[in-house]
């Protein structure tokens, strides 16, 4: 029997295009910051982000094509990346899903006209789906000419390993002050003081603030990394104006219900079959176990696909919003009376975009939620 190998890929979106990258690369997904410009650095480089005490060169993939960049917007993401010894981000427009795909969907060799204007280097293969072609990237060429900004990456890296934790509510001003302590070299003329004229021009006040809070959430984190190095990576999915984290760890992938079987003779929580690429999975409705009001779920609905030991299932969602890195020390553990008996199956909760995220106990939810299918019923 041949065993085809598959491999997860990180879908987004830049343009009207579709891209994936291995997920084994991907470190971190959080909405753009504010960014910190450079004005000598390598074609493809936007500018530098304090990223919890680390400095991490931004890239974008219209600079790596010597295109112009267009406007950055409030809802555009940076995924943060890690090749070899390096991390970086890489700005695109929006996040979408894990895919998994195996080597007979991909193709190597010849790409058609639709990419002809994506530099081939860059691509390491191209998979042809219903949802249309998504373009691979290939990691090494993302960052050519990275050696011209790692002088100033590290300099600035050892200015703020000194400075530790700042206050200032600027990150191109606190960047800029570390890099204005170097010698002769590293000119502070390297350092273009403003962000928005360059990127985001048309940006109003209330953007800009937006822009530059996230810049000092991410920088500011680093206090409490000190108290822990723990980090939980979650998918963060909505039911209504509810959001729960998911442990990525049990996430095999996110997809769309494109097809459902219904199961005669099962509890209401046991929605149907859904053929997923070869694979019967069943899908299981915990909204009742949230104690959250349900409707229909039908094609076309989201799903988050988990796998707890032997089982596997999809969980139909309202939304899915992004993937993020929670550090353990910012999530409130629950007390141990609680009133609600939902509230039991949430590990804890923690702040995301200004809202209450519930991190969800999933195999409690599997193991206590009574959502096994009652064979008897």
């Amino acid at each position: 029997m041949t065993v085809i190998e598959t491999k997860q890929y990180l879908k987004f979106r830049l343009h009207d295009l579709q891209y994936g990258i291995d997920t084994a690369l991907v470190q971190e997904i959080f909405q753009i910051p504010e960014i910190t410009p450079i004005a000598e650095a390598s074609g493809d480089m936007i500018g530098l982000v304090n990223l919890r005490g680390q400095i991490v060169p931004m890239m974008h993939l219209d600079l790596l094509q010597e295109h112009s960049v267009k406007s950055f917007q409030l809802s555009d993401y940076v995924i943060i990346l890690q090749w070899e010894d390096l991390q970086f981000g890489m700005i695109v427009q929006q996040v979408n899903e894990v895919i998994e795909l195996n080597a007979e969907l991909i193709n190597s060799n010849s790409f058609d006209e639709a990419i002809d204007k994506i530099d081939s280097a860059l691509i390491s293969g191209v998979a042809t789906l219903e949802i249309g072609n998504i373009i691979l990237l290939e990691p090494k060429e993302l960052i050519p000419q990275i050696e011209s900004v790692l002088p100033l990456i590290w300099d600035a890296q050892a200015q703020v390993d000194l400075m530790g934790a700042s206050p200032s509510s600027n990150a191109d001003q606190q960047l800029k002050q570390e890099v204005s302590h170097q010698d002769d070299e590293l000119q502070t003329s390297k350092i273009i003081s403003d962000f928005y004229d360059l990127y985001c021009p048309n940006t109003i006040p209330e953007a800009r603030a937006i822009f530059r809070q996230r810049a000092d959430n991410l920088r500011q984190s680093d206090e409490s990394l000190k108290l822990t190095t723990e980090l939980m990576p979650l998918a963060v999915i909505g039911f209504g104006s509810e959001y729960f984290g998911v442990d990525l760890e049990l996430v095999r992938g996110f997809t769309e219900i494109s097809n459902l079987t219904p199961i005669p003779c099962c509890p209401n929580h046991i929605i149907g079959n859904m053929n997923l690429r070869g694979e019967i999975v069943t899908l299981v409705d915990i909204r009742n176990v949230l104690n959250l009001p349900t409707h229909p779920v039908k094609i076309g609905s989201e799903a988050v696909v988990v796998q707890l030991d032997d089982i596997v299932a999809g969980l139909p969602v309202e939304q899915v919003l992004e993937m993020v890195y929670l550090n353990s020390a910012d999530m409130t553990p629950l007390s141990g009376n609680v009133s609600d008996i939902s509230e039991q199956y949430v590990r804890g909760t923690a702040f995301f975009q200004e809202k209450i995220l519930k991190v969800l106990d999933i195999p409690k939810i599997f193991t206590q939620g009574r959502l096994a299918v009652n064979e008897e019923a």
